[in-house]
């Protein structure tokens, strides 16, 4: 050990190192993620047998779609905006649809936006936009 002159002298360092404590919180962190799946099916259940005759109800689902000429169809019937609602609100009236919307890429924006109006007038919250996947992806 060298001795070392006033000028020289090291200062003491009173911080906490912090990385081995980080290293070990990460390792940790990293048992944890990996085992936390395997403990939530630690009890194991014997589920019910269901038979065939167990009804599910699925939601009629109403298409409407929108051409670039403006043109609305729901369900292939050619409608005009101002009657949307109401067959939209009859539909309603015999169970709750859900909507999907094909709505032509070159249709107008304001067009598109007065059904979305006519579909929360109706009270219809269940509605989607179908659209095509892009090739390549």
């Amino acid at each position: 050990m060298a001795i070392l002159g006033d000028a020289e002298q090291e200062d003491l360092v009173s911080e906490i190192n912090v990385t081995p404590l980080v290293d070990v919180m990460l390792v940790l962190l990293t048992v944890f993620i990996v085992t936390a799946p395997l403990l939530m099916n630690a009890v194991k259940v014997k589920l019910p047998k269901a038979s065939a005759e167990v009804a599910i109800t699925v939601p009629k689902t109403a298409h409407i779609s929108i051409t670039d000429a403006g043109d609305i169809f729901l369900d292939q019937q050619k409608l005009a905006l101002d009657t949307l609602t109401s067959n939209l609100g009859t539909l309603k009236a015999q169970q709750d649809p859900a909507v999907e919307i094909y709505a032509d890429e070159h249709a107008e924006y304001g067009i598109v936006a007065k059904v979305l109006v006519a579909i929360q007038r109706a009270g219809i919250s269940k509605f989607s936009f179908v659209m095509s996947p892009e090739a390549g992806k």
